[in-house]
């Protein structure tokens, strides 16, 4: 079988989830809300960093935790960039989880999940570039980027070059990103019912 397709194969759609969704999702499931909208902005940090810990040492981790104030970074960072999409920012998502909005509290909390599970699936598919390119062989590396970019087109965001596979060889990072964005749109991993 050609590097490209054990690559392709391994990025199936049912393997991410298998392999990295799955375990995302059953940890957000398993986390119980005592309520759906939060008193103050105190209290909505200290639920946002403590669900960032939680979903962090359950799926990442894998047992050590951050400190409360780095939790609450990079939980905020989440939100931060999920609210931006909708021209918001953590006041939104703190309003949301306050008045009960949008879905409240749960809903902010699905979208830690979800940042956290994408960040997961980009290093996932990071991994499996490197252990499926030789690093050292610049030919092979720009190929497995072209055949890639040929088969993995509709997923990949109009700022990428598709037609410089060299541009993405060296570093697929850029190409990844854009490659889960993708799958976020269209995939059923990424749904939520």
């Amino acid at each position: 079988m050609a590097a490209i397709d054990t690559l392709l194969t391994a990025m199936d759609e049912r393997q991410l989830a298998r392999n990295v969704g799955l375990h995302h999702d059953e940890a957000r499931m398993r986390y119980q809300l005592r309520s759906n909208t939060v008193a103050d902005f105190p209290e909505f940090k200290r639920i946002i960093a403590d669900y960032y810990n939680y979903h962090f040492t359950t799926c990442i981790s894998r047992g050590g935790s951050l400190p409360q104030a780095e939790a609450y970074g990079r939980a905020k960072e989440i939100l931060e960039r999920e609210y931006r999409r909708r021209d918001g920012d953590i006041t939104s998502a703190f309003n949301d989880a306050h008045d009960g909005t949008n879905g409240g509290l749960r809903v902010v909390l699905d979208k830690l999940a979800d940042g956290l599970k994408v960040a997961s699936v980009e290093l996932y598919i990071t991994e499996l570039f490197d252990r499926h390119v030789t690093p050292s062989d610049w030919d092979q590396k720009v190929e497995i980027v072209r055949q890639f970019m040929e088969r993995c087109g509709p997923y990949l965001g109009s700022s990428i070059s598709v037609g410089q596979p060299e541009r993405y060889a060296q570093n697929y990072s850029e190409l990844i990103r854009e490659y889960v964005r993708g799958l976020q749109s269209s995939s059923a991993m990424f749904r939520r019912f």
